[in-house]
């Protein structure tokens, strides 16, 4: 798998993110409308991730992207949230090139 692979299902998007630089190994994002519907992790901090999940749940991911990117994990660059926004930001850039080449 890529860094980023989505998959169209019945209604919505799922967005499997591999995060770099950070504890958690894999997002899964569902999408539908620009809106996200669900979000998964695997690996990192499970409290603060389930609680990032549930906030972002019902928001518009140019929202997410506004709200959470560039915010740094201790002395790293980056931070489990600051890769959420970089998966989104990925995923629009890729529905972009998809609608382009339709």
């Amino acid at each position: 798998m890529s860094e980023i692979e989505i998959r169209e299902q019945e209604g919505f998007d799922e967005v499997r993110y591999l995060p770099q630089g950070v504890c958690s190994k894999l997002m899964n994002i569902k999408i539908k409308n620009d809106i996200v519907i669900d979000m998964e992790t695997v690996g990192g901090c499970s409290g603060n991730l389930k609680g990032i999940g549930s906030l972002i749940i019902g928001m518009n991911i140019n929202e997410i992207i506004k709200r959470l990117s560039g915010l740094p994990c201790g002395s790293r660059p980056t931070s489990c949230p600051d890769q959420l926004a970089q998966a989104l930001k990925a995923y629009i850039e890729m529905k972009q090139i998809q609608h382009a080449n339709v």
